[in-house]
């Protein structure tokens, strides 16, 4: 019997130990808190995972170690490197298959649909963390000391995983109240949804095809946040959005009384033009499709109001 381990507790990682234990594998999931789905098959433990002894430890025998960890977002760029390196000195000593769950940070700003081949340019803190984090992983890969693969999904929707739509949009719509966002209320933009990541993921890691290369999720929508919030409010018989665009110096005073809000200003570029992904080769490659959107709009609204 197979045994995955899964980095981090975030609704992907939670999502992926699932999927992977009712498939009938092992799952050892790690985190700080020891916390995750409870399952017969998956084993919840306490570590620093920036501990590359430690971690290396507990992946030793594994099959897959998969990065699904979710830093603060406002420590991200701080936590992230010690992180990245004992990912990849663990694989690198134990074999396991690295996969490592990304995002769409590292490509900076584009006018056309992202593809897998697109050169990463990033121009922000973030987006050059993680753009560090693939070539060191992919330098690795190629030079035949791991295996290694990456996925990266479009902004994410659906329950429990910190994003724009959750934050600052389904509250407020929820509620009747006015949302605003800092974006361009009618650019097309897409939602990755943390089921279709965990299929994604768990997918790549057993199809030797995936290996030396990086893949996108399949959106649940490539629509605005304006026709996304309209669509929520039907399903959960809210009101009709009130919606309003916020400023990049209304973002900035926000930020001043929030340390997470404070983080959005230098990815607000993704929000204010169209930023598609295109997940066509992820599609035809492994037979993937998404989840319909109505079915995470209507988990999602579920999970507010309980």
């Amino acid at each position: 019997m197979p045994l995955h381990v899964i980095v981090g507790t975030s609704a992907s990682g939670t999502a992926t130990a699932r999927l992977l234990a009712e498939s009938g594998d092992r799952v050892r999931i790690l985190s700080r808190r020891g916390g995750g789905p409870e399952h017969p098959l998956i084993e919840r433990i306490a570590a620093d995972v920036r501990d590359a002894d430690r971690l290396t430890e507990l992946t030793d025998g594994a099959t897959t170690l998969f990065n699904c960890a979710t830093p603060a977002y406002d420590r991200l760029p701080v936590e992230t490197p010690a992180l990245a390196a004992a990912l990849l000195t663990t694989a690198e000593r134990t074999g396991a298959g690295y996969v490592n769950l990304s995002n769409t940070y590292g490509y900076g700003p584009a006018d056309t649909p992202l593809t897998e081949d697109r050169p990463l340019s990033p121009t922000t803190v973030k987006g050059r963390v993680r753009a560090r984090m693939w070539a060191d992983a992919i330098a690795a890969h190629r030079a035949g000391r791991i295996r290694f693969t990456e996925v990266r999904p479009g902004d994410f929707i659906g329950p429990g995983q910190l994003s724009v739509f959750n934050l600052l949009v389904a509250p407020p719509v929820l509620a009747g109240e006015t949302a605003t966002v800092p974006a361009d209320l009618d650019a097309a933009h897409s939602w990755g949804y943390p089921g279709d990541v965990a299929r994604t993921l768990v997918a790549l890691s057993r199809d030797e095809r995936a290996w030396g290369r990086a893949w996108h999720v399949p959106p649940v929508s490539d629509g605005s946040v304006r026709q996304l919030a309209t669509r929520f409010a039907e399903l959960a018989g809210a009101p009709v959005p009130r919606l309003a665009a916020m400023s990049a110096l209304d973002l900035h005073n926000a930020g001043l009384a929030d340390p997470i809000v404070a983080q959005m200003w230098e990815m607000q570029y993704q929000y204010l033009r169209p930023c598609l992904l295109d997940a066509s080769l992820t599609a035809q490659t492994f037979g993937l499709v998404p989840t319909p959107l109505d079915e995470v709009l209507l988990e999602t609204a579920g999970a507010f109001t309980g």
